[in-house]
């Protein structure tokens, strides 16, 4: 498995490619401008690959905000938990909220499997971590030892719970249930900031500890 991150947009999100193969996938498109998109894109064409999918954690403004840039030149379908669609069916008003002006999405992306998300030669476990956001998944990948968090936890941090049914105590059981019961060497790939380990985050998080 190879990753690659792109950190974009005002609110320096993190957008994922991973790869295995020749196949990929793009975890929580934040592109803000062409040139991010730009960049994106000659990564997918110099990398040989084909792009199957787009992988959402949580349907955020700064998570999803590059997804028409993506859907406009690929067609592939997209990846959204249905546990609660709020979020993404109020895009256009949550992105004006940040003074961001927006189309409203004209469909609805997938619901996730339970359990195990397979998309050719890629294979995720899907965890749902809400209390950032209700619909937040994040994405294991045993095997390679990595999980995609979104925005569940950042190094020695968390996500906000100040936000749509934001809520600090299903986010710690989250975290504690979900996050913390995984391999101490885990990569931990977050969705602003660097990354870190659940090691690290059992010992230093000062939010949840183990």
């Amino acid at each position: 498995m190879e990753i690659t991150v792109f950190t974009v947009n005002p609110f320096q999100e993190n957008t994922y490619v991973v790869r295995e193969g020749t196949d990929a996938v793009v975890v929580d498109p934040g592109f803000a401008t062409q040139a991010e998109f730009g960049a994106f894109r000659k990564m997918i064409e110099e990398s040989a690959v084909g792009l199957k999918a787009v992988l959402l954690t949580h349907a955020h403004v700064d998570h999803v905000m590059g997804l028409q840039r993506v859907l406009d030149y690929y067609q592939v379908p997209v990846y959204l938990s249905h546990a609660d669609l709020h979020l993404w069916d109020n895009y256009m008003p949550q992105a004006a909220l940040f003074g961001i002006q927006a189309q409203p999405f004209i469909f609805t992306p997938h619901d996730y499997p339970k359990g195990r998300l397979e998309i050719g030669n890629l294979t995720f476990e899907v965890l749902p971590t809400p209390g950032h956001s209700p619909d937040h998944v994040s994405l294991h990948s045993a095997v390679n030892g990595v999980l995609i968090a979104g925005d569940v936890v950042f190094r020695e941090s968390i996500g906000r719970t100040d936000l749509y049914k934001g809520d600090f105590a299903v986010l710690e059981r989250s975290i504690r249930e979900k996050l913390y019961v995984l391999p101490d060497n885990t990569r931990v790939l977050p969705g602003h900031g660097p990354e870190t380990s659940i090691g690290h985050e059992k010992r230093f998080n000062p939010f949840v500890s183990a």
